[in-house]
This record gives C-alpha cells, structure tokens and sequence, in this order.
C-alpha cells in the first residue's frame, strides 16, 4: 500500500483545502486545530502526573481576629 503521507499527498490534500475553505479560513482552521492539539497535550499531561496537594489542607484554619478596645464597647 506504501506510504500514505507522500509529497504529492500532501499537495494534493493541500490544494483540496484551499479549494473548500478559501485563503481567509485556512488560517483560523490551523490556529484552531493548534489550540486543540496543545489543549490535548495539556490534558494528557495532567492525567498523566498525580495531583499536586495543596498546603491548605495540611494547615489549621486561620484564627479569629483579635478584639480592640473599641469593639467591646
């Protein structure tokens, strides 16, 4: 079967897209397929790695305010 991602594939496939979309779109299609594949790999990334744990949990809760003379009036 060969390879399927020859040169002429691609310039195929590339003239095929410009036909249906035109100049103005190609440009919005590939930044939004780059913000997929980033997103994907921020997603995969952080299945990945085990959660972090926060401090907030390992720390006692904060003290209630001190009271003032003129609050005990």
């Amino acid at each position: 079967m060969g390879d399927l991602l020859q040169p002429w594939h691609l310039i195929v496939l590339a003239i095929v897209a410009f036909l249906l979309f035109g100049a103005k779109r190609l440009p919005e299609l590939g930044k939004g397929l780059g913000e997929g594949l980033k997103g994907f790999k921020e997603g995969l990334k952080g299945v990945s790695d085990p959660a972090p744990t926060t401090t907030a949990q390992n720390t006692a809760p904060p003290a209630p305010p001190a009271s003032t003379p003129a609050d005990q009036k």
